[in-house]
């Protein structure tokens, strides 16, 4: 990624690792330690430009893209790791490996633990592993899953491992399933979702995605597609496998939500009233990426990986 500096004003231009990248996430990247606030605050005020041009806070970034940034002013906060949390977070990251070579690594996260800092977090799964392996020169998070859901995560030890799996995802060729319990009883044995998003920040760039009609003009509206298989009808309850056609935010869980299957324990899109009633049975969000599939970036082999269905959800799965 080139650097100039001018007038303390810095210009990066994108090169692979940073082809398609949203350019907030890119920003959140590059200035370290700056409160998300701030960095929306640049982007609204056209402080950032791309190629010279003022752009959107969803603006996806390409190869040889010139980002100007101007000189951030802000008080840093201390976002040094708390030394007893970390040492507990670092044992438990270490432990939830389950696959690693010279191109990547295969987490299988535990719920309520985010990926990577912000928004009043001071520390994720990717600082965590940095810091326990601070001989590392590149580890980056492959994809992101949301901080209450649990399972397969990727993680990159190389540029080309990143940009290999990038592709693919860009594609739709990459495959992923998930888990999940929901209230109500299900009946479809098999069913394709087809709606269109809309995700919309606040002042502090926290995410909510919502359902737009097909007529809906938008620049930020995206099409998602989930398909939806019944595993087990429970009494209140329903076990579904997903597989995501599309990769979009919360797509999983505003897909379900709009459908009137809310995920038990889904505290943005689901039941407040219902989760309250199952919080006896478990606390978490019933959310679980499950497989991963994909051709190997380096070795060009297809590979595989799944994690357990959790204790959680066998609770429920096997209650009487």
């Amino acid at each position: 990624m080139p650097l100039e500096i001018k007038n303390n004003v810095k210009y990066h231009i994108i090169d692979e690792g940073s082809d398609g990248q949203k350019i907030d996430n890119f920003l959140l990247k590059i200035l370290k330690n700056v409160p998300k606030s701030h960095v929306y605050k640049l982007l609204r005020s056209g402080q950032v430009r791309v190629n010279k041009k003022r752009i959107r806070t969803d603006f996806r970034l390409s190869i040889n893209d010139s980002v100007r940034i101007p000189p951030v002013s802000f008080k840093e906060k201390d976002v040094s790791l708390p030394i007893s949390a970390s040492k507990a977070q670092i044992v438990d990251i270490e432990k939830s490996i389950i696959y690693e070579d010279e191109a990547f690594i295969v987490l299988n996260k535990s719920e309520g633990i985010a990926v990577h800092g912000g928004s009043g977090i001071n520390f994720g799964i990717i600082e965590l592993m940095r810091q326990s392996r601070p001989e590392s020169k590149f580890l980056e998070l492959v994809h992101r899953i949301d901080k209450d859901t649990s399972g397969i995560l990727l993680i990159a030890k190389k540029r080309i491992a990143l940009v290999g799996i990038h592709k693919q995802m860009r594609e739709k060729s990459m495959h992923k399933k998930y888990e999940v319990i929901v209230h109500g009883e299900w009946k479809d044995k098999q069913l394709i979702v087809d709606l269109n998003l809309l995700k919309t920040s606040d002042a502090e760039g926290q995410k909510k995605v919502s359902v737009v009609n097909d007529d809906y003009q938008n620049i930020n509206t995206k099409q998602s597609r989930s398909v939806f298989f019944l595993k087990k009808n429970l009494k209140d309850f329903t076990f579904l496998e997903v597989k995501l056609i599309t990769g979009r935010t919360h797509q999983i869980r505003v897909h379900l939500s709009h459908l009137g299957f809310p995920i038990i324990g889904d505290q943005k899109y689901g039941d407040f009233e219902l989760n309250k009633k199952v919080r006896k049975i478990a606390s978490r969000m019933f959310l679980h990426a499950s497989e991963v599939a994909f051709i190997h970036p380096i070795t060009l082999d297809k590979v595989h990986f799944s994690a357990p269905t959790p204790e959680a959800f066998n609770s429920i799965i096997n209650r009487k």
